[in-house]
């Protein structure tokens, strides 16, 4: 069963009473707090005086009254734990996959204790000797005192709950709109080429709706083990995927940032199963393939996004975003959330930046005078249509996938958002950053 802990404050431990004995024990001793730096209190360690004022019999919350109404020092008389062995343990920084609330769960023995986290939040987890909680402070305020959190097993125990007894969700999204179809074919010169640049943006990525689509998370793991890293100067570049709703700017950035440095920044070359045109070249508009070479492909997992237009396949493959890495480019992307876990891997490290619209009035002022282009005789500025749904589409995706974002950017101002972005990216490369530690580790 279950035993609820009171905690004092004052002292940074938790209490709870043997309902058997009447006995008032240390329950746990809150890394940080007065009686984990005086090294006095042990969880197990039966309290039987505070100040002369014998507890024994008493309940946690008399316990804690005595302590909170005690000044200048205060004497404890304990029994220690002859069992209890003192073990220190290495600090573990761990990201959380999962949003949790100590006040909402029944099942913590001390909601006072409890610390609440978010999904993408570092953690530093400082003591895992419990089984089921353990106790860990947010980075980087890593000089505050610990707070409990459920424990791996623990809190995939309570999604497992949560997953089985969710409703039914009833698919509601519809299918893109016709004129959404036709954004790939969006042209622009680069380096005196016409070249597709809208990276497969609209038409060929797989039809799914991120709001409705099922969520990947579920029954994972809760927390993911991070360390620091440092990218050797020898090591490919980390892929750079770039995710957003669309109409806020996503490929807008990409392709300008490509054009400031051709020969820094290169995106995939497509593969596709059309016919080769005079003046393209193979490997260079894109990799020309058979339909069964394709299809292949495809059965293999090797394409990121891929899709049908007008009887032909097209699609991103892994293979050629390696191509532009081993090339010592950087290769920068956009793609939907549900890819970016096809791309967490060692061998593409991807740093993933999140676009962000502003705020709607902003919004709107920004974009009052854009339009969109498409070379189907598309040219119409942003409706108030579009608007609403530019915001109802970012939100969702961002409460979603935000524990697999490294970095945010709101685009604002195009230029002043592009400036921004390279400088995120470069700090990307060459400072620190929390990875998985599974990417840090050497082959076996």
């Amino acid at each position: 069963v279950m035993q609820n802990e009171l905690i004092s404050n004052a002292q940074g431990a938790t209490i709870r009473k043997d309902e058997a004995t009447g006995d008032i024990s240390i329950a746990r001793v809150i890394h940080g707090g007065l009686a984990d730096r005086s090294g006095l209190l042990h969880p197990g360690d039966l309290l039987v005086e505070v100040n002369g004022n014998p507890v024994v019999g008493l309940e946690p919350e008399q316990v804690i009254h005595i302590l909170a109404n005690s000044q200048g020092t205060i004497l404890f008389k304990i029994i220690p734990n002859p069992s209890q062995a003192i073990l220190s343990q290495t600090p573990v920084c761990m990201r959380a996959m999962v949003d949790y609330c100590p006040l909402q769960d029944f099942s913590i023995p001390c909601p006072d204790a409890g610390m609440a986290f978010s999904r993408g939040d570092l953690l530093q987890v400082v003591d895992q000797s419990d089984g089921q909680w353990w106790q860990a402070r947010k980075l980087p305020c890593a000089t505050s005192c610990a707070g409990l959190i459920p424990s791996a097993s623990m809190l995939k125990s309570k999604q497992r709950e949560q997953w089985w007894c969710q409703p039914l969700q009833v698919h509601t999204c519809i299918r893109p709109r016709e004129e959404s179809w036709l954004l790939l074919l969006n042209m622009c010169l680069f380096n005196g080429l016409y070249i597709i640049c809208t990276f497969i943006a609209e038409l060929f990525r797989r039809q799914s709706c991120t709001t409705c689509s099922p969520n990947t998370n579920a029954l994972s793991t809760p927390y993911e083990e991070v360390v620091l890293y440092q990218r050797p100067p020898q090591e490919n570049h980390r892929l750079i995927i770039l995710v957003g709703a669309s109409g806020v700017g996503v490929n807008e950035l990409r392709k300008r940032l490509i054009k400031l440095n051709p020969s820094t920044f290169q995106g995939p070359v497509p593969h596709t199963t059309r016919s080769i045109r005079a003046g393209e070249q193979n490997g260079r508009e894109y990799h020309f393939v058979t339909k069964e070479l394709f299809e292949y492909m495809v059965c293999n997992h090797r394409f990121l996004e891929y899709g049908e237009s007008k009887g032909q396949l097209y699609g991103i493959s892994t293979d050629a975003i390696d191509e532009v890495l081993k090339r010592g480019r950087m290769c920068i992307i956009d793609a939907e959330p549900h890819s970016i876990q096809l791309l967490r891997t060692k061998k593409f490290k991807p740093y993933v930046i999140f676009i962000k619209p502003p705020s709607p009035d902003r919004l709107r002022e920004t974009r009052r005078d854009a339009r969109i282009i498409t070379n189907y005789a598309i040219n119409r500025v942003f409706s108030e249509e579009d608007f609403a749904e530019l915001e109802e589409t970012s939100k969702p995706i961002e409460a979603k996938y935000k524990q697999f974002f490294d970095s945010v950017l709101v685009n604002d101002d195009l230029q002043d958002a592009c400036i921004e972005l390279c400088s995120i990216i470069q700090q990307a490369q060459d400072e620190p950053q929390w990875i998985p530690v599974s990417w840090g580790r050497a082959e076996d």
